[in-house]
């Protein structure tokens, strides 16, 4: 599976503070709604995911919940910070 750009910048380096937005899948669109749902920083949307115990289903769930994430951009969410966590956790 390839993978975007995006993706790859976020997976190389440790999350610090870096915006929802920098998650691969989070655009400005559903960014902002993960903003306005509290989720401004992707170490929270990573708190969540952690919380769902990286439960892809539950994730994708939770994403299209939350923010109305379709398939593929809550795939490329869950994908990007699956690929995180198994470089620095």
């Amino acid at each position: 599976m390839s993978t975007s750009q995006k993706h790859r910048n976020f997976v190389v380096e440790p999350m610090q503070e870096k915006p929802v937005t920098d998650l691969a899948g989070v655009g400005d669109v559903l960014g902002r709604r993960l903003t306005e749902a509290g989720f401004d920083k992707a170490y929270v949307v990573l708190g969540q995911f952690l919380v769902l115990k990286k439960n892809q289903e539950l994730f994708q769930e939770w994403m299209k919940e939350v923010c109305q994430a379709n398939v593929k951009q809550s795939l490329d969410c869950y994908t990007c910070l699956k690929d995180w966590c198994d470089e620095f956790l």
